[in-house]
């Protein structure tokens, strides 16, 4: 994946403490080049920004949030949750994501991207890791339009595999369909990228978990749009 046409290809980082996640990744990315994956903690990467799967409303208790909110302070929160008031009036929809200062060294940036409206909420049986997947992916390009080169490296944990109890392997097709579908295509604003998201995957439970969906491009517009 590149930031855009003219820098150089985006460093995508995949860690997790779960051996299970790690190993679905292994089977999930095979082929892709670019990716790094990892048996470690998401703490111990040393990338430009950090992914952390959040709640709408920003509430850093659980999961990999908590563990970020100890690691970077209590400080991290609230710039996430005033990201979040400016930019979505309190409530962050998943499908969108926000990225904000670290106040650290590394990452510089944390990305959080909600797979879940309220905290604990069980999102197995939903489309949501691929839809925070790719929000995550469109923050560091609208970051990078923002401040060009700002983020070149991203690490990612496996998104809802634990809070929001995605079974491995599922968690790891949808993160894959997630980072195909923006590495492939463009999308004007989040609302494109939900819609196109929930139009090609809606079949997903059909499919058995051993196999990758295959993502069609979208029809061709008149004037293509720039990632934002």
């Amino acid at each position: 994946m590149t930031t855009d046409r003219t820098q150089a290809p985006l460093r995508v980082v995949l860690t997790d403490l779960d051996a299970t996640v790690v190993e679905s990744w292994r089977a999930a990315f095979a082929g892709v080049p670019g990716i790094e994956i990892r048996h470690a903690s998401l703490l111990t990467a040393e990338v430009d920004a950090w992914v952390s799967p959040t709640n709408s409303r920003g509430r850093m208790d659980g999961g990999t949030d908590a563990a970020v909110k100890r690691h970077l302070g209590a400080g991290i929160q609230l710039r996430v949750q005033k990201a979040i008031r400016g930019q979505h009036a309190g409530s962050l929809p998943v499908g969108s994501a926000v990225c904000v200062p670290s106040g650290a060294v590394n990452p510089r940036f944390l990305i959080s991207a909600p797979t879940m409206r309220t905290s604990s909420q069980n999102v197995s049986e939903t489309l949501n890791v691929a839809l925070a997947c790719a929000a995550a992916f469109q923050a560091v390009h609208r970051q990078n339009l923002l401040e060009p080169g700002s983020v070149r490296s991203v690490a990612l944990v496996g998104m809802g595999a634990r809070t929001g109890r995605v079974p491995a392997r599922v968690c790891a097709n949808l993160m894959w369909s997630g980072y195909t579908l923006f590495h492939d295509h463009h999308f004007a604003d989040d609302d494109e990228l939900r819609a196109t998201v929930l139009a090609q995957l809606d079949d997903l439970a059909k499919a058995p978990v051993t196999e990758r969906v295959r993502i069609a491009p979208p029809a061709r517009r008149s004037s293509p749009a720039r990632r934002g």
